[in-house]
């Protein structure tokens, strides 16, 4: 029968469209997950770096992540490897940061002392500078193509040491360092959101990462505010690490939310280096949109290989603008420290 040889026909043919779509979806999740990344958490013994760890190991982003510390970095590796998601973990100590580092693509750096009541994070530069300048160096040796993302504090310096280091040792590529400044836009939208009963607030926080240096344009947040909350609003944003740091009485610092801030925008330059368009993060990175600073925080378009575009700094008013004289006064001074600390380098 014709009709039903016919139909035999257009099955048959069904079936094989069917099968070579199938075949190709098949072939484009393999060439997606050839783009997942190879992660290593320097510090993931501590406060910020085990909650940090575990956000890493629990995205399908991450398909290796190793994790280096001074101690106790293979019983947290340990711990982590028993969560069923595909990533494999390891844990290196001491002298065997080169294993923790080659093959990475991401680097995640929140090693070093936190701080306690009472202390800047000025106060912590003398004891950081030298962890951060470190593990510069061992990155500089053993992934020096990778990005580095840097949370030890105090990043308005931590971050011109990491370059030094890097040019020093002829491996400085601007488009690949980022200072993690995400925080701050993760506590603006939280106390905005809060405040107005919005979910969705979108706020740039522009400068460095440190009291006055810390900008909240909450003029480009789309909501109306009063002089009082404005007010309210800017300190909070800018002093919420104290606030965290007495809550704790003396235990410890902001730890767990900047944990979640720093896998946020692993997870943002992880996706933009998968490919995807239009991925725009605020970080502290080397800028010429402000005069006199070598690095600002301003929105920056991320891309396949760091850094694609800087963008100026957003409109602002009166209020703001007096703000920015602030952060530039003192994040000049800043920078300036971490050169000097860093020329002083053998």
């Amino acid at each position: 029968d014709l009709k039903l040889q016919f139909l035999y026909f257009i099955g048959i043919k069904e079936h094989l469209l069917t099968k070579m779509m199938s075949q190709t979806a098949r072939r484009a999740f393999s060439s997606t997950a050839t783009l997942h990344h190879k992660v290593a958490v320097l510090g993931a013994a501590g406060g910020i770096g085990q909650p940090l760890s575990l956000l890493m190991k629990n995205s399908t982003l991450t398909t290796d992540l190793t994790l280096y510390d001074i101690v106790n970095t293979p019983g947290v590796a340990a711990d982590l490897s028993h969560i069923c998601t595909p990533s494999k973990v390891q844990g290196f100590l001491g002298d065997d940061i080169g294993s923790a580092l080659k093959g990475r693509d991401i680097v995640i750096i929140p090693a070093g002392v936190p701080r306690k009541p009472g202390m800047t994070r000025d106060d912590l530069f003398n004891t950081n500078a030298g962890i951060v300048a470190k593990l510069a160096e061992a990155c500089a040796e053993h992934c020096p193509n990778a990005a580095f993302l840097v949370i030890s504090n105090p990043v308005n310096s931590t971050v011109p040491i990491f370059a030094e280091v890097l040019k020093k040792k002829g491996v400085y590529n601007p488009k690949k360092l980022f200072g993690v400044t995400t925080l701050d836009i993760v506590r603006a939208k939280t106390f905005i959101g809060e405040m107005k009963n919005d979910k969705n607030v979108q706020v740039p926080i522009v400068g460095g990462h440190s009291g006055p240096t810390i900008v909240p344009l909450l003029s480009q947040s789309g909501h109306s505010f009063t002089d009082e909350e404005v007010a309210g609003l800017t300190k909070r944003i800018q002093y919420g690490g104290d606030e965290v740091v007495q809550a704790k009485a003396g235990t410890g610092s902001a730890t767990l939310s900047m944990a979640y801030a720093g896998a946020q925008f692993a997870f943002r330059l992880m996706e933009a280096m998968n490919g995807e368009k239009d991925v725009v993060e605020c970080t502290f990175v080397e800028s010429n949109v402000v005069p006199g600073c070598a690095y600002f925080s301003s929105p920056v378009t991320l891309g396949p290989n760091g850094v694609e575009k800087i963008h100026p700094v957003p409109e602002h008013n009166d209020h703001e603008k007096v703000l920015m004289e602030a952060c530039v006064a003192d994040l000049k001074k800043n920078i300036q420290k971490g050169l000097e600390f860093a020329a002083k380098l053998a």
